[in-house]
């Protein structure tokens, strides 16, 4: 097979100025909304920090909502990119989901502004059906399901519905990325999915109490 033929396509020059420029726009943006908040945010403000004209940002953008929509879109793209990442080359399940809670927990950390822009679209945009946060939770869900499946499989947690043990684990995780956000972050990250993770590998029963209740814990 000739190099040429197995040789990426490249993009054109045209084509990686429009992402590099869709990008700023959108980091910038960000920024604004998180501060001022959806309604107090003028793209005439976004386009003098970019120091461009108005009309620049609506041919990347159609309107104020497709701008602030794009930018809650990239905040969940980013997240499972950084998520991704912290998990490549990991082998073992187990560690792999562990790594992914404080991979998680991290990347809202570090970047508040992004959890003030999630909280905004719930706010501003109630017509929605399903926020962007939720449409990348169930995409990304299928892969973890999987996970589980293959864990249940080979008996190394219990037979349960996957269903149950991606939304409890997933649900547990955006209360913490709010309750950081609310409360300043009182405890560190690596505290956090330690207790995370110690509850939901190996919940709160003794294993004598296991036991007394059948082995099932608390019935469903």
């Amino acid at each position: 097979m000739s190099d040429t033929a197995t040789r990426k396509p490249r993009r054109s020059p045209d084509t990686a100025r429009w992402a590099r420029r869709q990008e700023q726009i959108l980091d910038a943006a960000v920024q604004l909304f998180a501060e001022h908040g959806y309604s107090d945010t003028d793209t005439q403000l976004l386009a003098e920090k970019l120091r461009v004209g108005k009309g620049t940002l609506y041919r990347y953008f159609r309107s104020k909502r497709d701008l602030f929509l794009a930018a809650a879109d990239r905040v969940m793209r980013q997240m499972r990119q950084c998520v991704d990442a912290s998990i490549e080359g990991i082998e073992e399940p187990l560690d792999r989901i562990a790594i992914a809670v404080r991979a998680f927990l991290t990347f809202f950390a570090e970047h508040p502004e992004y959890v003030e822009l999630l909280m905004q679209e719930r706010a501003q945009f109630k017509d929605r059906k399903k926020p962007t946060y939720f449409e990348h939770r169930e995409a990304n869900s299928v892969r973890w399901r999987e996970l589980y499946r293959s864990l249940i499989a080979a008996g190394r947690i219990r037979n349960v519905p996957v269903e149950r043990i991606s939304d409890v684990i997933s649900n547990l995780l955006y209360g913490t990325m709010f309750t950081n956000y609310f409360t300043d972050q009182r405890h560190s990250v690596e505290a956090q999915a330690r207790d995370i993770l110690d509850i939901a590998f190996n919940g709160i029963l003794s294993d004598s109490e296991r036991q007394r209740r059948g082995g099932a814990g608390m019935k469903p």
